[in-house]
């Protein structure tokens, strides 16, 4: 079975949020990502992250609701040296690194309003 959607190579991902601003200044401060945008007229901005095509969209909302929905997995060459520098942010994490032997580590923290975030890295040779 073929598909003929002529996909661009961008992806965004949007969460909503309760204060943009601030949610958009913890991104920046963070985890080093650049605001392409922002349009308080709608209620929308829009950052570039760090990894090439990938963008995140925050939007406006009374309540964010962060349960469920997908998780942002950020591939990382040493995930060690990656969560010692969130961590030094004040970034908190959901327990210990997870390491599948031979295959992944992977390490889940949280941002402001409570979407589930994880660094990953790969142990199968080369990294990332």
């Amino acid at each position: 079975m073929t598909c003929s959607i002529a996909y661009t190579g961008q992806l965004t991902c949007a969460h909503g949020v309760k204060d943009r601003q601030a949610t958009t200044q913890w991104y920046i401060d963070v985890l080093g990502f650049e605001l392409l945008y922002d349009a308080p007229e709608i209620g929308w901005c829009e950052l570039k992250s760090p990894v090439p095509n990938v963008c995140v969209g925050f939007s406006d909302v009374e309540n964010p609701e962060p349960k469920g929905g997908a998780t942002l997995v950020f591939d990382v060459t040493d995930i060690d040296a990656a969560r010692a520098e969130l961590e030094g942010k004040n970034v908190s994490f959901d327990g210990e690194t997870l390491v599948i032997p031979d295959l992944v580590k992977l390490a889940t923290f949280y941002d402001p309003d409570g979407h589930k975030l994880m660094l990953s890295e790969s142990l199968q040779g080369g990294g990332g």
